[in-house]
């Protein structure tokens, strides 16, 4: 087979193969002797089919089987050989093959070839980093956070806002006396605070165990179905029907208390004896916040390094049409119109990508499995510490990482985030860095736009 390979442009290119049936012919001949000796037909016994019958009925398919193998792997070998950066796939044209009539045949494909950019950084390139101040009050919101998360639900005799009431809730009639045969239920669940009604919501202050109030379920959470067919136990489309009062008599008052600021719940937070005392805690607590707004730095320090180095590089010339080809075959099913509106941002996200690869490139970043089952079990340790669940054993953190990685998307993606968290922590220590120091509030108004 004879590959020649001619650039059509600074970006594309045209890859022409030569395929005669010496290339292919040995090929098909061992494929139809491997059908023969499955082919079963009447009249014959197995294995024993005459081999022009063999090659009547497969001869056009394992032909065509096999002419497609040799053209796969000498196309990809051969630009890997000759180390041509290609971007997406390669585009046949239509060359109009008989694969049953040829025996030779020329057949072309589009390359689209990745663009020459200089992404050189050094200490005389500037990128602003924020540092994000750790104040007492974020402290102490923290604590009260985590206290919240830790604490329990307890018995009280006078109602507050945001306590769960339970009893018994009947159906009255327009005198206000209890209905026959009406709606009763025996252990409804009520929490006034999230009443859209304010009057109704009033009804419940200062309310205490074994009084009966009258409510109207209807008002209060302003007719929504979902809400008061919950409540009263009816169907949906029933709700309408029940637009009167009722009476709640009230059997318990419950209060979700935060756990108490002691060492019993500094040891719950961070286990056994990681740390004495309250101030410890407080100074543990504020390291874990330092440490959160260290990636939320590096996150936004990634963001303006992306921008610098775009703006850096400057325009960029692509193989959009090639590119748009690409697309389209991975899209059949959503149209060129789909391509035409998501192909800018395609383009700007490739741009970046081919950016980072050269900085990762410069910078001689590797990265190996434990790097990624590290990512994998940080991810796990914030997801359980979102849920106030700040000790959850090494163990069982690792166990829940495995799973992830299981899951290509999510493995796509934990590799992704290795490779720029190592990618900032380098370019950290090679670009002239402006440190800023903000408040959280500032840093958040960063991102409106």
């Amino acid at each position: 087979m004879n590959i020649t390979f001619e650039k059509t442009g600074n970006v594309t290119g045209v890859l022409t193969l030569n395929i005669e049936k010496a290339d292919y012919e040995a090929n098909v001949k061992k494929g139809l002797q491997t059908a023969q000796k499955k082919v079963q037909m009447p009249g014959f016994r197995p294995g024993h089919v005459p081999a022009g019958m063999v090659k009547k009925m497969y001869g056009t398919q394992i032909k065509a089987e096999e002419v497609q193998k040799l053209i796969s792997e000498k196309l990809y070998a051969y630009i890997q050989e000759n180390n041509l950066d290609v971007l997406g796939e390669p585009i046949a044209h239509d060359d109009h093959v008989d694969i049953e009539k040829d025996d030779n045949f020329v057949l072309h494909f589009d390359l689209g070839l990745s663009p020459e950019m200089n992404v050189e950084l050094s200490s005389n390139d500037t990128v602003d980093y924020y540092d994000i101040n750790v104040t007492e009050e974020m402290v102490d919101a923290q604590v009260k956070r985590m206290a919240q998360q830790a604490g329990h639900p307890e018995n009280v005799q006078t109602y507050e806002e945001r306590d769960i009431l339970r009893g018994i809730l009947a159906q009255l009639d327009e005198n206000g006396q209890p209905v026959e045969g009406g709606i009763v239920v025996e252990s409804a669940s009520l929490m006034p605070t999230y009443f859209k009604n304010d009057e109704q919501k009033a009804l419940f202050n200062g309310a205490k165990v074994n009084d009966i109030l009258v409510i109207n379920p209807s008002k209060a959470y302003e007719g929504n179905e979902a809400e008061v067919s919950s409540l009263l136990k009816v169907k949906k489309e029933e709700v309408a029907q029940y637009t009167g009062d009722f009476s709640f008599q009230v059997n318990e008052i419950s209060r979700f208390v935060p756990a108490e600021i002691n060492q019993e719940f500094f040891n719950a937070v961070f286990g056994e004896g990681a740390v004495e005392g309250e101030e410890a805690f407080r100074a543990k607590v504020k390291e874990g916040i330092q440490a959160q707004h260290v990636l939320d730095s590096d996150y936004k320090f990634l963001l303006d390094l992306r921008a610098y180095c775009e703006a850096k590089v400057g325009e960029v010339e692509f193989p959009n049409e090639v590119l748009k080809k690409v697309m389209l075959n991975n899209n059949k099913e959503k149209g060129e119109a789909y391509v035409e509106e998501h192909f800018e941002a395609s383009i700007n996200e490739l741009k970046w990508h081919l950016i980072k690869e050269k900085l990762v490139k410069a910078n001689d970043i590797k990265l190996e499995q434990a790097d990624v089952k590290a990512a994998a079990v940080e991810a796990a340790r914030m997801q359980f510490a979102q849920y106030g669940m700040n000790n959850v054993p090494v163990e069982y953190l690792e166990n829940y990482a495995e799973e992830m990685l299981k899951n290509k998307q999510q493995a796509q993606s934990l590799i992704e985030r290795s490779i720029e968290t190592k990618l900032v922590a380098a370019l950290k220590n090679v670009l002239n860095l402006n440190h800023k120091a903000v408040s959280a509030e500032e840093f958040g108004k960063l991102f409106e736009n």
